[in-house]
C-alpha cells in the first residue's frame, strides 16, 4: 500500500499557542521579557532544543543546562490547553486512510506527540509514529522517514510526506519521496520561495489536500 506521512506541528494541529505559552513562561521565570506568539511559531520545527535556543537568543538570554528540561516540563502541562486540529485535516486524514497507510513523523518526543493524538481522538487515525527522541536523527535528516517506509514496505514512488516546513521539504528530498506543502502551517510563513522547485505540490487547504492525495493515488 502507499505510505502517506505527515508532520504534526503546523500540518494535523495547530499548537502555536501553547508552544508560545510555554516558552514564554520559560522566558519570564528566567528574567526576560516574552515574546509575540508568531515569532515564537517561527522558530518552530527543528525540535524543542533548537526552540528554547532561537527563544533565549531573541530574548538575550544566556542559555543554561536547565532551560529545556524547564521548557519540556512547562509544556507538558499545556499540551492541550489550546492546541487544537486544523480544520478539515482530520478528514483529509481519513480519505487517505481508505488507500494508503498513515504515519507521523515529527520533531516533537513521541510521548507528547501521542498526547496530543490521543487528547483530540487522533491517534487511531495513524498506523505508526516516529518523534524526535527516537533512535534516528531528527529532521531533516531522513532516516526517520526511511525508517517509516521500510516499516511500512514503501518505496520512494510510493509514499508522499505532507509537511509544513522548510525542514519537511528537505526531508522528503532525501529520502526522494514526494512532498506536499501545507500552506497553512506556521512553519510555511518562513518557507524560502527559492527553495521551492516546482516539483512540491502546495496545498492552500484541507480541500486542497484531499485533491492532492487522490491524484498521488492515481499516480
Amino acid at each position: 500500500m502507499p505510505l502517506i506521512v505527515f508532520d504534526l506541528d503546523g500540518t494535523i494541529v495547530d499548537s502555536r499557542r501553547d508552544l508560545a505559552d510555554s516558552a514564554n513562561q520559560l522566558l519570564e521565570e528566567l528574567g526576560g521579557a516574552p515574546l509575540a506568539e508568531d515569532e515564537i511559531g517561527r522558530m518552530v520545527g527543528e525540535g524543542a532544543a533548537m526552540l528554547v535556543r532561537r527563544a533565549l537568543a531573541a530574548a538575550r538570554l544566556s542559555e543554561t543546562p536547565s532551560a529545556l528540561p524547564r521548557f519540556l516540563d512547562i509544556y507538558d502541562g499545556r499540551l492541550l490547553n489550546h492546541t487544537h486540529a486544523y480544520e478539515g485535516v482530520v478528514d483529509a486524514v481519513r480519505a487517505a486512510r481508505r488507500h494508503a497507510r498513515t504515519a507521523v513523523l515529527t520533531n516533537k518526543p513521541a510521548a507528547p506527540s501521542r498526547r496530543i493524538l490521543a487528547g483530540l481522538g487522533l491517534n487511531g487515525l495513524f498506523d505508526d509514529l516516529i518523534g524526535g527522541d527516537g533512535p534516528w536523527p531528527r529532521k531533516p535528516d531522513p532516516s526517520s522517514l526511511l525508517a517509516l517506509m521500510e516499516r511500512a514496505g514503501a518505496t520512494p514512488r510510493t509514499t508522499l510526506l505532507v509537511g509544513d516546513s522548510a525542514v519537511d521539504h528537505e526531508t522528503a528530498a532525501r529520502a526522494a519521496v514526494r512532498c506536499c506543502l501545507a500552506s497553512w502551517g506556521f512553519g510555511y510563513e518562513t518557507f524560502p520561495a527559492d527553495r521551492l522547485t516546482g516539483e512540491e505540490w502546495i496545498a492552500a487547504s484541507a480541500a486542497d489536500l484531499t485533491a492532492m492525495l487522490e491524484r498521488f493515488f492515481r499516480t
